[in-house]
């Protein structure tokens, strides 16, 4: 059974499958705040379950770009541990593509550590080719952005030099 995950309900019964990729949620609530943002940008969050359980999860967007024109992004697909090499995965993305293929998408991307071998393994197999490098620069360690700065690009209430450069 594939589902749109919609429900707080839903959404808090994808979680102990995602913590196991995302272990840096460590309670259902987390989990879902953390959704609230990118779901108000479109993304989705999408399970397959069997006999009464969540299987596989994903989070994806369909978007577009400059670059490729409308595509499908998969930010996240996990097999739940004990369920990995049963299909479930497999049966994911394939429901995944053909959701991107519907919604008329050109093309489908997903991005995977470059220390996860066996998701390189699996996505190859489903004939993904290796398109190009990702380059990222972390700016906040999962927290909230700072307040934006004043005209001067001080925080509010900070004094001193401002500016920027010299080191």
């Amino acid at each position: 059974q594939r589902a749109y995950a919609t429900t707080m309900a839903e959404l808090a019964l994808s979680c102990p499958v995602m913590r196991q990729l995302r272990a840096r949620f460590a309670d259902e609530g987390t989990f879902v705040e953390q959704l609230d943002r990118p779901r108000a940008d479109g993304c989705r969050l999408s399970f397959l379950a069997d006999e009464g359980a969540v299987r596989a999860v994903a989070s994806y967007v369909m978007t577009e770009l400059l670059f490729s024109g409308r595509f499908c992004y998969v930010d996240d697909l996990v097999t739940e541990e004990t369920g990995r090499s049963l299909g479930y995965g497999g049966a994911l993305f394939d429901w995944l593509v053909a959701e991107a293929r519907a919604a008329g998408c050109v093309n489908f991307q997903i991005d995977s550590g470059v220390q996860r071998f066996a998701a390189h393994r699996f996505y190859l197999a489903k004939r993904v080719v290796i398109g190009s490098h990702q380059f990222s620069l972390a700016l906040y360690a999962f927290r909230r952005a700072p307040r934006p700065r004043g005209r001067s690009g001080e925080k509010s209430g900070e004094r001193g030099a401002g500016g920027g450069g010299g080191g």
